[in-house]
């Protein structure tokens, strides 16, 4: 995203199964970013219904201020699928989050059926990236409605799809992955890493929170409550950072204002990509700021 667009915090993006009302209660006051309400994966068939009226009454409800909230709703061709977005656009969250989007014709398919059960254009759309057709698709994808604002990787689902092992450094995911950023920066979405699986080893998560900023992603979803402060500290600029993003901007000013088109700080040269990156740093350090007063 353009650090001079609209700027929305989506470091930690938590999905929360619908059908477990314990985890709804408490998701309201989690200091992640965004809460996915979960209709599919998380959801047994035999629960879809009452997970599906559990989650629309809460977001009907406002119980949810502080985390920008997303229902999932179940992929297009399920049973589920079209009173899923019905109900879902009368509880009026900010996204639907529709997974195994493949194609643009997917998005429209979920464009119209809002705008048929009566979601407002408010009620925005992420698609989930998680097959190799998605991939290949994935700039079409982004850029098919104004309406659309966020890409997701489901990597576990793409990994299947793929044939792919299990490698240190998912070796094997990093072209889909770089191809997910580059439709989004293309176009300019927001760009969500997929899940890590394994909730006991926080080194490791920890590492792919890191290779996810490296590579460009704006956040990263979770699958547990006990992820959300770690990958927050990842994706959030450190002083140091915040710091040397002001002297890059001021510097640069300066050098304007002279009449220069280029300026030098700490004998590296400065030109106005580096102060774009500077503004979007410190776009997120205003809005982390904000979120804690």
């Amino acid at each position: 995203m353009s650090a001079t667009a609209d700027f929305r915090l989506r470091r930690s993006v938590l999905y929360v199964p619908g059908s477990n009302g314990r985890a709804l209660a408490k998701a309201a006051a989690l200091p992640c970013d965004s809460v996915i309400l979960d209709l599919e994966d998380a959801v047994a068939p035999a629960e879809k219904i009452s997970a599906r009226k559990r989650v629309c009454e809460s977001v009907a409800a406002g119980r949810f201020a502080t985390p920008e909230v997303a229902i999932r709703v179940n992929a297009i061709g399920t049973p589920w699928h079209l009173e899923d977005i019905q109900a879902a656009a009368a509880a009026k969250p900010a996204v639907i989050l529709a997974p195994k989007i493949n194609t643009m014709a997917d998005v429209d398919t979920v464009e119209r059926e809002l705008d048929a059960a009566g979601a407002g254009q408010e009620v925005r759309i992420w698609a989930m990236i998680e097959t190799p057709l998605a991939i290949l698709n994935a700039a079409e994808i982004a850029d098919s409605s104004n309406r659309l604002t966020a890409l997701v990787v489901g990597v576990n689902d793409l990994a299947k799809e793929l044939h792919a092992e299990d490698v240190p450094g998912r070796l094997s995911l990093l072209f889909a992955l770089s191809s997910a950023v580059l439709a989004a920066r293309g176009t300019g979405k927001f760009v969500l890493d997929g899940v890590f699986d394994d909730i006991n080893d926080a080194a490791g998560f920890e590492v792919e929170c890191l290779q996810a900023r490296q590579l460009g992603f704006d956040g990263k979803t979770l699958i547990h409550p006990s992820q959300i402060e770690p990958c927050n500290k990842v994706f959030t600029p450190t002083a140091e950072e915040t710091q040397r993003a002001q002297r890059i901007i001021a510097t640069f000013d300066q050098a304007i204002a002279s009449g220069q088109g280029v300026a030098t700080l700490d004998g590296r040269l400065i030109e106005n990509l580096h102060v774009e990156s500077a503004r979007r740093i410190l776009a997120i350090s205003r809005a982390i700021a904000a979120r804690k007063q």
